[in-house]
């Protein structure tokens, strides 16, 4: 992550989340990334109206112009970008596995802005509709409403793995008959 504000928020919902695949989205506190709220955004997983915000931050109504709430997020993406975005959207909810993408924009000018989204999941449970936060934010300031959104990169954030040396990991799988290694 190239963006101070996501690296921020990754490391909140990181702390948060503890041993968990992803944290339940009223574990995470506003107050705690008080200082990004303005960048953060709440998406509903509903493929079929392009994954509707439900809540926008100021900065990133802002960044486009207009209030987002109930707007899709696919529909900011043109062409090619619009189905990726799609699918990388599906798979965060889905197999609740971070994203971050880098992303560029037009502005009114016609000017190319740079920015970096950042997808978090929210833990899935029965009988709650599925839904997954966000950040968005520019690299530098934008005077004007952006539009034209196209992705440019973009990576999943696997879990880190935690640290076994080779010898006891060979112990926990083995079973039954074992052959040890020798000099010969």
């Amino acid at each position: 992550m190239k963006h101070p504000g996501s690296r921020e928020f990754f490391a909140y919902w990181d702390k948060t989340r503890g041993n968990a695949r992803a944290p339940d989205r009223c574990d995470l506190d506003p107050e705690a990334v008080r200082e990004r709220l303005g960048d953060i955004f709440v998406l509903a997983y509903g493929h079929e109206a392009g994954f509707p915000f439900r809540v926008a931050g100021t900065r990133v109504c802002a960044l486009l112009g207009r209030d987002l709430k109930d707007k899709s997020f696919a529909a900011l993406f043109t062409g090619e970008s619009r189905r990726q975005i799609e699918d990388i959207v599906a798979f965060v909810a889905e197999e609740m596995l971070p994203a971050v993408a880098g992303v560029t924009a037009s502005s009114q000018a016609g000017t190319p802005a740079h920015l970096e989204l950042l997808l978090l999941p929210f833990n899935n449970r029965a009988h709650v509709p599925v839904s997954l936060t966000g950040l968005l934010a520019p690299f530098e300031s934008v005077a004007t409403a952006l539009s034209d959104f196209k992705l440019t990169s973009w990576r999943y954030l696997h879990p880190p793995e935690r640290f076994v040396p080779r010898a006891l990991r060979k112990l926990a799988i083995a079973r039954g008959f074992m052959v040890y290694e020798g000099l010969r």
